[in-house]
């Protein structure tokens, strides 16, 4: 049975971002109502059992999203029935190693005097296992571009999440323990929905076989090191935080961060539809259509992002509050959200590189830049907190990792497309009054600048 039809919106774009725009919604809702109800101590304790759990979604994300997209986009049937089923197993394998790893910290839980690292024994496991189906059902309608399913999957799962937060706060039985269970929970029913009505393909695990598996972990090793790297700069903040200043400044830390979904809910639409179109055109040995796309993406959101870090800065304090509550207006927390907002003006760009570096087969380049950026970030993030006792140190590292990574990718990527900085920012100009003049004015478009 498939889901509702939505066909006034046919624009894979806008279909995309209204997609993040709704699970970017809901979890601001869902922090702003449990920053009400719980203290900061809880809320650092929160963030941190999900900066673990996203690690380790990162890891199963990193090894098989990309691998998923390049392999199964626009590949013959049969081809394509053997992607998915070596998808599904490597999934589960890699499920199974991390529940295995967590059952074996169990037995030793009651002797860790720690309350970050004991809710993590107790919930990582499951959690996992929750969200495999749904993740595999994501990946595999990213490559059909399939996103007005993703939308009401989307709506299925934070929707009933929010809901059940709500009620717990109502009833003033907003605990640690019950909001993690309501997390599992609506996972868990999410995932029954993508397997019971098909969308999860889990059916055709049986299709699988050993060279498109050992295809699959070939390729996604690679990409797994990036991405796993690139989660880990921003969880090794949360970590240096925890640890140095503790869970209260992780809290302040964490609002302004969640607040970033303003730039990451058009970075993860156009990176998604992006990577998608890029891997059909080089499967095709498109090149100069693959360089196209990832110039105007990244080029457009550079110029989108610009304004918006503008507007920010004087609505900084207003976002705070809204998210977090009065409790958090006192902090850094507004000024970390400017500063961050300005630094990532720079984040289009170096996504962008990334992306394509994958697409084109050049992973180990992804690698070295991800390594050179989690050095980077670790050790400045390490001397900035020492010296100034604050969460400020953090917003530092940030900017020196991103100008590192964007400085690396752009060098290497260059080696093998045709385009510079002034192509990107031009190309994202034509685009932008292109997108302006059709929807808005109604006017024709303007031919891009030759390339």
């Amino acid at each position: 049975m498939p889901f509702p039809k939505l066909s006034s919106l046919k624009n894979k774009h806008i279909l995309a971002l209204i997609g993040n725009i709704v699970i970017a919604g809901f979890g601001i809702l869902t922090i702003a109502l449990l920053a009400r109800v719980m203290s900061k101590d809880d809320m650092g304790v929160y963030f941190f059992f999900f900066i673990v759990y996203n690690l380790a979604d990162a890891i199963r994300n990193g090894l098989l999203t990309t691998a998923t997209i390049k392999f199964y986009a626009g590949a013959a049937p049969e081809r394509a029935q053997a992607v998915l089923g070596s998808v599904w197993y490597l999934a589960l394998g890699l499920t199974v190693a991390m529940l295995l790893i967590n059952l074996g910290a169990v037995p030793f839980m009651h002797t860790i005097d720690n309350d970050e690292v004991v809710i993590v024994i107790q919930w990582f496991g499951l959690t996992v296992l929750s969200s495999l189906p749904f993740n595999i059902t994501f990946w595999i309608m990213v490559a059909d571009e399939d996103y007005v399913s993703i939308l009401w999957l989307r709506l299925v799962n934070s929707g009933s999440t929010i809901t059940c937060f709500a009620v717990l706060a109502l009833l003033h039985k907003a605990s640690l323990f019950n909001v993690l269970f309501a997390n599992f929970a609506t996972n868990c029913v999410t995932s029954i929905i993508c397997m019971v009505m098909g969308y999860s393909k889990v059916n055709l695990l049986f299709k699988r076989t050993k060279e498109v598996v050992a295809e699959l972990f070939a390729f996604g090793k690679f990409s797994l090191s990036s991405t796993v790297s690139s989660y880990f700069l921003g969880a090794a903040n949360g970590f240096i935080v925890n640890g140095m200043l503790g869970a209260a400044a992780l809290a302040v830390f964490s609002i302004p961060n969640r607040l970033m979904e303003i730039v990451e809910i058009p970075l993860r639409s156009f990176t998604g539809t992006g990577m998608s179109a890029m891997a059909t055109a080089y499967n095709n040995n498109n090149m100069y259509h693959l360089t196209f796309v990832s110039k105007k993406y990244s080029g457009m959101l550079t110029l989108v992002f610009i304004p918006v870090a503008i507007i920010t800065f004087f609505c900084a304090d207003l976002g705070i509050w809204i998210l977090g509550g009065k409790q958090y207006l006192g902090t850094a927390a507004p000024n970390i959200l400017r500063l961050m907002m300005f630094v990532a003006i720079l984040y289009p760009i170096d996504r962008f590189n990334g992306i394509t570096l994958d697409i084109i087969n050049q992973p180990k380049i992804n690698v070295y830049k991800v390594i050179i950026m989690g050095a980077v970030n670790i050790v400045v993030a390490l001397v900035a907190i020492s010296l100034l006792k604050n969460v400020y140190g953090v917003v530092i590292a940030t900017f020196s990792t991103t100008i590192a990574g964007l400085l690396f990718g752009y060098h290497h990527l260059r080696k093998h497309l045709k385009y510079t900085i002034k192509d990107i920012l031009g190309l994202g100009y034509v685009e932008l009054r292109n997108f302006f003049n059709e929807r808005i004015l109604k006017k024709p478009p303007v031919n891009p600048p030759v390339q």
